[in-house]
C-alpha cells in the first residue's frame, strides 16, 4: 500500500522535474506591444490550446508555433501534447468553429520577425536564439508569487497642522490593483486617520505594470516630520 501511495507522487515529481529541466532549450518571445511579463504553464496551455485568445489582463493574443525542432519539441512538453495530437486539437477547432489554425512557421528566424511586427502575437524559440526586437516571457514555476511593478508613484501631501506638532507615522493600506494596473479600492488597515487620508487620495492615483489578474496588496506610506 505504502509503495501504491508514493508511486505517483514520486511520477508527479519527476515529470515535473523534467519540464523545468527542458525550460533552457526554449524560450516564450511576444511582440513587445503584449501586456505581459511572464506567464504561468497554465496560461501557456490555454493560449496555445485557443481555449481563451487573451491574457487576464485583457491583452489580445495570437499563438505561433514552429513546425518542428529541438524547440518545438520542448514547447510540447509544456503542453502536454504531441505534435500529432496537437495538429489534430487544431483541425478540431477549425472543424466545429471553436477556433482557427495558427501559424506554423520554419525557423526561429521567421518566428522572431513575425512575432516582432505581428501585435499580440507570442510564439517561442530556442533558448540561445537572439531575439531582438521582440521580450521574452519568463514562464513561472507552480506556486510563484508575480510581483507587481510600480509605474506611477504620486507622493501624498503632508499635512501642515500635523508636521508643525511633529506628529508622523505609518500609514498601512491595503490596496486592490486590477489586472491592468489602476487602483480599485484602498483600505485603511492603520496608522493616523488625518494621514491615512492624504495617504489614500495619493495612492488612488498610482499605476502598477499590468497583470495576470486582480491582486491585493498591502502598502506602507511613511510620514516623517523631520524630513
Amino acid at each position: 500500500m505504502k509503495y501504491q501511495k508514493i508511486l505517483p507522487v514520486f511520477a508527479a515529481v519527476v515529470l515535473l522535474g523534467a519540464v523545468h529541466a527542458l525550460a533552457g532549450d526554449v524560450k516564450i518571445i511576444a511582440n513587445p506591444g503584449l501586456q505581459a511579463d511572464s506567464i504561468t504553464v497554465t496560461e501557456l496551455r490555454t493560449i496555445f490550446l485557443e481555449e481563451k485568445r487573451t491574457f487576464n489582463n485583457g491583452s489580445h493574443v495570437e499563438p505561433v508555433l514552429a513546425k518542428g525542432g529541438e524547440a518545438h519539441d520542448a514547447f510540447l512538453q509544456y503542453i502536454g501534447k504531441s505534435d500529432d495530437a496537437l495538429r489534430t486539437h487544431y483541425r478540431t477547432l477549425v472543424f466545429t468553429g471553436g477556433g482557427t489554425m495558427p501559424k506554423f512557421l520554419d525557423s526561429d528566424a521567421e518566428i522572431v520577425s513575425y512575432v516582432a511586427k505581428t501585435r499580440g502575437a507570442i510564439g517561442y524559440v530556442s533558448g540561445d536564439f537572439p531575439t531582438e526586437g521582440v521580450k521574452v516571457v519568463p514562464i513561472l514555476p507552480p506556486g510563484a508569487q508575480v510581483e507587481r511593478k510600480l509605474v506611477t508613484r504620486i507622493e501624498p501631501e503632508y499635512p501642515v497642522s500635523l508636521r508643525g506638532l511633529q506628529i508622523g507615522g505609518t500609514v498601512r493600506l491595503l490596496v486592490t490593483i486590477s489586472a491592468k494596473g489602476s487602483i480599485e479600492e484602498v483600505k485603511l488597515l492603520g496608522g493616523n486617520p488625518i494621514l491615512a487620508e492624504s495617504a489614500t487620495k495619493a495612492v488612488k492615483q498610482w499605476v502598477y505594470a499590468a497583470g495576470r489578474s486582480q491582486t491585493k496588496l498591502e502598502v506602507s506610506i511613511p510620514f516623517d516630520p523631520n524630513r
